[in-house]
């Protein structure tokens, strides 16, 4: 298997053109697709939601000379490469990467719909529609009381670093993974009478703001959020390329 093959069931399942069409419709900024192309038989793929040093350890002990992440491994234009780095450490051991960042996000059984379906919901309202998919998602789940609401939350996401703000009971829930939380997420969640926000990176003023309203906040960490979602993707992309070897890498640090 080639590179290209890879980038190609990586497309299959969130295609790139998602990220490019979220990009040109809500005036944001990606980098999905290939990121470093070190040629030859892929032999060995390494699914992991960040490109870290230990990501690029766990490859070369898998023997994986791909790695798949969520989190571009170049997002903005750089200057130079260091000697450590874990790009500089890809190129040396021969390891392409790609990133499928904005387009696994917003693709259907992506990472933003696998937290409202971990979260107890289906079938939101959107807030960004794109033509096949897309982020920031409304909608109800069985009422139950917050505190059996969050139990429930460190379960399935396999983590206890939750914040809680509120006391309301759970009926409705606006939810957007990754650093979701931003005025345009608040606004629509107030707007569509979500009871519940959920996300990770929540700032000051905007957390304030929701708790002034009378919402339950409920912060995961970044990786918990979205790596339940990536791990789903990972196993889909196991069955796109049968007969190469995928591993995952999930820095239980960060959950």
């Amino acid at each position: 298997m080639r590179l290209k093959n890879l980038y190609d069931a990586v497309d299959a399942l969130a295609p790139f053109a998602l990220s490019r069409e979220y990009c040109e419709t809500y005036n944001f900024h990606d980098n999905s697709g290939v990121i470093l192309d070190c040629g030859g038989e892929i032999t060995g793929v390494l699914c992991s939601l960040d490109l870290s040093v230990r990501a690029v350890e766990a490859a070369q002990q898998a023997g994986a000379n791909a790695v798949v992440t969520h989190h571009p491994a170049i997002f903005n234009p750089i200057s130079c490469l260091r000697e450590g780095e874990p790009l500089t450490l890809c190129a040396k051991s021969g390891i392409s990467v790609i990133s499928a960042h904005l387009n696994l996000d917003s693709a259907q059984d992506g990472i933003d719909e696998e937290l409202m379906l971990g979260l107890g919901g289906s079938a939101g309202k959107l807030m960004h529609p794109l033509s096949d998919g897309g982020y920031g998602r409304v909608y109800p789940v069985h009422e139950e009381a917050l505190s059996a609401f969050v139990a429930r939350v460190k379960a399935r996401f396999s983590t206890e670093r939750v914040i809680v703000y509120g006391d309301r009971p759970v009926r409705k829930v606006a939810s957007f993974c990754g650093a979701g939380m931003d005025e345009s997420s608040v606004a629509f969640a107030l707007a569509e009478g979500a009871d519940t926000f959920v996300s990770s990176d929540g700032k000051h003023h905007l957390i304030a703001q929701l708790v002034g309203q009378g919402m339950n906040v409920v912060l995961l960490t970044h990786y918990a959020a979205e790596n339940y979602g990536f791990i789903r993707f990972a196993d889909n992309l196991k069955q796109k390329i049968k007969g190469t070897p995928v591993t995952v890498f999930t820095d239980e640090r960060l959950l």
